[in-house]
């Protein structure tokens, strides 16, 4: 497609209060007229973990409607582009002011989005729907991730979703994580042929949370510095497991991206004993680029 248009876009920081840190996103506010193809290629360009796309809703209830695109596939759902978008969606006015609640429309529907007033403006989702899915052989995972059976808790992975298949691996300690290294052959070994891409997702437990890593090569992600759509089952993992407190008002921080210089911190508040209520994944923002992209040319 050639379009001579050009369209604004914002780089956002995300899941920290420091420049340079956290996880990048590039947010276009006013997207229409771009097409599927385009926006790909543009994600694929400025080759981030992520890059969205801003459109007028569709829904009556939500504010806008956003398309959420890696560097190789389109995304139903992701925890930082939907933090960073919301900051986007604030800062640009595209909200009434004041509104300390609003939704975003996303292909896996409605998110809700809760705003805690501050100096900064710590931003929560509402983590869709959990599903869990089937268990993993350790040996075969700790295989996989070039780390020994001992590394493991002994808790078998498993996969569990909030929108996006993730593989949770309960390692013994932070130095267990920052060893894993992920073997794409043995990552498409475990996932089959014919099964959805797989996230993998690393941590061991700590006072105030856990310490992660997640790795997505099949989304065009080596690692991701941080994984708000992750988090939540995380969350939930953990109190399954016997990991985390069970209890309504159990707030967390999953510390991830250190490993890799970008550290983040994603906030965790559970709604009702083990999360019956719900489970929000929280974040600041800080922003760092205003630019103009032209694809037509």
């Amino acid at each position: 497609m050639e379009n001579s248009r050009s369209y604004r876009y914002r780089v956002v920081d995300v899941f920290t209060q420091e420049p340079l840190e956290g996880n990048s996103l590039a947010v276009f506010p006013a997207a229409s007229g771009l097409d599927d193809g385009t926006m790909q290629r543009i994600a694929r360009e400025l080759n981030l973990s992520e890059t969205t796309f801003v459109f007028p809703a569709i829904r009556p209830d939500c504010v806008a409607s956003v398309r959420i695109f890696t560097p190789v596939r389109e995304m139903v759902f992701a925890g930082h582009p939907t933090i960073g978008t919301s900051f986007v969606l604030l800062e640009e006015g595209m909200v009434s002011g004041g509104a300390e609640h609003f939704v975003v429309e996303e292909k896996i529907g409605p998110v809700p989005i809760r705003i805690e007033p501050g100096p900064r403006p710590l931003i929560w989702l509402r983590t869709p729907a959990i599903e869990y899915g089937r268990a993993y052989d350790p040996a075969v995972c700790a295989n996989m991730l070039g780390l020994g059976d001992r590394d493991l808790l002994d808790i078998p992975p498993q996969c569990v979703s909030a929108g996006n298949p993730t593989v949770f691996v309960a390692l013994k300690d932070k130095e267990a994580v920052d060893r894993a290294s992920l073997d794409g052959r043995g990552l498409r070994t475990l996932v089959g042929a014919d099964s959805a891409p797989l996230c993998v997702f690393v941590f061991a437990a700590t006072p105030d949370g856990a310490y992660s890593r997640m790795f997505a090569p099949l989304y065009g992600i080596a690692e991701d510095p941080a994984t708000g759509s992750s988090t939540g089952p995380l969350a939930s993992f953990m109190m399954r497991n016997g990991l985390a407190s069970r209890a309504a008002g159990t707030r967390l921080v999953s510390e991830q991206g250190t490993k890799m210089g970008r550290p983040s911190f994603l906030h965790v508040l559970i709604h009702g004993d083990n999360g019956k209520d719900g489970i929000e994944v929280g974040g600041y923002v800080t922003p760092l680029v205003e630019a103009t992209l032209r694809p037509g040319i």
